[in-house]
């Protein structure tokens, strides 16, 4: 995969100067942003890394105008098929749910992470770009299920009541597909009675790349996640792509435009 706009260049990362690039802007916007906690070494290198990015393809954005290789993506998704998934480390998101529904259901899934883009290029071309590339992949190897965590930031629960709650009681993956939380940081997501509940609260207080899977058929696992370590709350995305809204369908199979 190799789109180029003639300012953007939308690609799988094939060196360490290109991965490297794409841990550095992770680190400006979950570090040095979203205040996530990470090792010294992270710090010294000014590089969010972990042991999972060896088992995934990092799909990067490049602004071609930036000549600084060390600063020039914008734009990173982590992709992980499962047939790629290292038999020791697993998938990323079991830390924090069980995957055993999803990994025994015999599809093609693939765990996406770490998204983000670069603060001065939100809003613009560069999301309908990174969609576009995740979009490709999919096509490219036939997947079946995209999931992942994503994340609300910061940790305190009663900022998203009113999100966690609508999501529970609208939004619950199909029980042959849902992951559930687990560990010490699990926590439940009905904290609100279901007529407490206010959806125009609830929409404010979702983030917007949470909200967009869910517009276009996605669902939540069972309960959600915090992650003090990140300062967020995360819930599991989950979406079947035989199930994805008709607007969706039709944006995968057009692919690249």
């Amino acid at each position: 995969m190799n789109f180029d706009t003639g300012r953007f260049i939308l690609k799988i990362a094939e060196t360490s100067e290109e991965l490297h690039a794409a841990q550095r802007l992770r680190y400006k916007v979950f570090v040095e942003e979203m205040g996530a906690n990470v090792a010294d070494d992270c710090h010294a290198s000014r590089m969010e890394y972990d042991k999972f990015d060896q088992d995934f393809d990092h799909l990067i954005l490049i602004d071609s105008l930036n000549r600084n290789t060390a600063e020039n993506v914008v734009g990173v998704y982590r992709l992980m098929l499962n047939t790629s998934v290292n038999k020791n480390r697993g998938f990323y998101s079991s830390s924090e749910y069980n995957l055993d529904k999803l990994i025994k259901a015999d599809r093609k899934i693939l765990e996406l992470g770490r998204s983000c883009i670069d603060k001065q290029h939100r809003g613009g071309v560069a999301l309908h770009m990174m969609w576009n590339g995740l979009a490709q992949y999919v096509i490219d190897n036939n997947v079946e299920v995209l999931f992942g965590v994503a994340s609300f930031h910061g940790v305190d629960i009663n900022l998203i009541n009113h999100a966690l709650s609508y999501l529970h009681y609208n939004h619950l993956a199909p029980v042959e597909l849902r992951p559930i939380a687990i560990g010490e940081n699990k926590i439940d997501m009905n904290i609100l009675n279901k007529s407490d509940v206010e959806k125009m609260s609830a929409l404010k207080q979702i983030p917007p790349l949470i909200k967009a899977y869910i517009r276009l058929g996605g669902f939540i696992g069972f309960g959600a996640s915090v992650d003090v370590d990140f300062n967020s709350i995360d819930v599991c995305l989950v979406m079947d792509t035989k199930n994805m809204s008709e607007k969706y369908k039709k944006f995968y199979s057009q692919g690249i435009n």
